[in-house]
């Protein structure tokens, strides 16, 4: 595989929405396959580090949808989108705005304590298994708009994430990774016993 030819291959890959938002990056000293940070508000470039090293050892639809998944996560955190919780970040500050020209120490603190309270809430809905569920159904989609049927597409991300620990020396899948593949085997019409509701 020749780095080059495998990275614009990746890039003709994503949603044009992927191509303006995130980077693709060659890391061959990381110990991951793939690697991304989780995306701060402030930060408009997303890169995607790939240890292509490790990378030519999956498939290319495993590849394909490994990436598809990764490029839908980074694009669905949302850290400005109208919900109660960036109400109530808006709310905070512009309470902890008056509150400070009115010189009020406890309205200050109780409006900055409601305002992290609120980040911290968007960051772990961001971080969630419902956040990994969602970018690997937007990646199957997306597959499909690829040449891949719903089927083939989660058979191939389910391959690719039973495929990476071994890879990577990992002895096991993690619980969310365990949770992704139970959802995954449900699309793939692998199993009829979807993740339950609470995981949800």
């Amino acid at each position: 595989m020749e780095l080059n030819v495998e990275i614009r291959r990746l890039i003709d890959l994503m949603p044009a929405s992927g191509r303006m938002m995130t980077k693709i990056v060659s890391k061959p000293e990381q110990a991951k396959i793939v690697d991304i940070s989780f995306p701060l508000p402030w930060n408009q470039d997303r890169p995607i580090y790939i240890n292509f090293d490790l990378w030519r050892r999956l498939t290319k639809p495993q590849r394909d949808l490994l990436l598809l998944q990764t490029v839908s996560w980074l694009l669905g955190v949302k850290w400005f989108k109208p919900d109660i919780y960036q109400g109530i970040v808006v709310a905070g500050l512009l309470g902890g705005l008056v509150e400070s020209t009115q010189a009020d120490a406890v309205g200050i603190i109780v409006a900055g304590g409601l305002s992290a309270l609120a980040l911290v809430r968007i960051w772990r809905n961001n971080r969630s298994q419902q956040s990994e569920i969602d970018a690997d159904e937007t990646a199957i989609r997306i597959a499909q708009r690829r040449g891949y049927s719903e089927t083939e597409a989660a058979q191939h991300l389910l391959s690719a994430i039973e495929a990476v620990p071994k890879i990577e020396g990992r002895s096991a899948l993690n619980f969310t990774e365990l949770i992704r593949c139970q959802n995954l085997r449900v699309l793939a019409g692998l199993s009829s016993v979807g993740i339950p509701k609470t995981v949800e």
